[in-house]
């Protein structure tokens, strides 16, 4: 039975990052389950779950190890089994908004505060159409519980500010996620 590991890394970006760390997770007689990789100011970051037996775990921190000398910073964490089933439904909130310091503190803050887990999130700057300002982008994946109206979610943050124009998406009825 495989474990699940979760791997994360940082460094300068350059070819052959991702097929270094795949041929290392691949020579321990792992299996590369998920992962999410960008490339961000220069640098190449990414998070990975991995199912290696509890035997080579050792095995693949150790050969990854070897990576750190050509500027990779490696962390490897044995993660638990998979999480007990949490029910609830999925949303996904797309945020538009004139760029402002605190905007995601204050967006996540209000989705604390609700109780909503976030599950995923990306953000970007780009240039606002006409008048050259900024923009900030942000797509979120959240777990609501299933107390909480995915109306009362959107009212929550539109609230936070008159500029912030939001686009929250239902997926498909209730789910269970992770």
């Amino acid at each position: 039975m495989n474990t699940p590991v979760v791997l994360t890394f940082i460094g300068d970006d350059r070819p052959g990052v991702v097929n270094a760390i795949s041929e290392k997770v691949a020579a321990c007689g792992g299996t590369w389950l998920e992962s999410r990789l960008a490339h961000l100011a220069g640098e190449f970051a990414g998070i990975l779950m991995i199912g290696i037996s509890e035997e080579r775990i050792g095995d693949l921190t150790a050969a990854l190890r070897i990576l750190e000398a050509t500027g990779l910073r490696i962390a490897v964490k044995r993660s638990a089994p998979a999480a007990v089933k949490r029910k609830g439904k999925t949303l996904v909130l797309n945020l538009v908004g004139h760029e402002r310091p605190g905007i995601v503190r204050d967006v996540t803050q209000a989705l604390t505060n609700l109780g909503v887990n976030i599950e995923e999130f990306s953000s970007g700057i780009e240039s606002a159409p006409f008048t050259g300002g900024e923009l900030f982008r942000a797509k979120v994946r959240l777990h609501v519980p299933d107390n909480i109206a995915s109306e009362h979610v959107q009212k929550t943050i539109e609230q936070l500010a008159a500029e912030i124009m939001v686009d929250l998406t239902v997926s498909e009825g209730a789910t269970e996620s992770r």
